[in-house]
């Protein structure tokens, strides 16, 4: 079963990237310097940001269906990203590395299953979740802290 995973649309923080620290503060976000690779996944790219680059961590309503199941969360954008990740059939390094939180939602926003796994061995899962036609699209998250990873669809 083939599937996409998505980064989230950079136009929602681009507004930020010009931003002093002072004026991020203002709004609720934080700039780092990326010091540690693995250590600041980007969630447009989807890729763990490189030694020297900037990262703006701030809260993001990544489910915003009305249910019981509405979340947000912390996630790092990079600064100045422009394009978001569209892979098909493939696992980004970033969530391939770490251990996975993988949720399934309907299409009116109500998980319908979950699962851990191993970002290495994530896509049998992914296509077990897809099996179930009532499943309309997966979060991934990574499971250490449970900061949203991105959104996988069908392709």
């Amino acid at each position: 079963m083939s599937f996409r995973v998505l980064g989230i649309d950079p136009d929602q923080f681009s507004h930020l990237y010009e931003l002093a620290d002072d004026d991020l503060a203002a709004v609720g976000a934080k700039r780092y310097v990326v010091n540690a690779k693995p250590g600041f996944p980007d969630r447009i790219e989807v890729r763990d940001m490189e030694i020297g680059e900037c990262a703006i961590l701030l809260n993001y309503e990544h489910q915003p269906a009305d249910t019981p199941y509405r979340s947000r969360h912390a996630i790092f954008v990079r600064q100045g990203a422009k394009v978001a990740l569209d892979m098909i059939d493939a696992i980004p390094e970033v969530i391939r590395i770490r251990p996975i939180s993988l949720r399934a939602f309907n299409e009116h926003g109500e998980m319908v299953d979950a699962d851990i796994s191993d970002g290495e061995v994530l896509v049998p899962l992914i296509e077990r979740f897809f099996s179930d036609p009532d499943v309309a699209y997966l979060h991934a998250h990574y499971a250490k802290r449970g900061c949203y990873a991105a959104r996988i669809i069908r392709a």
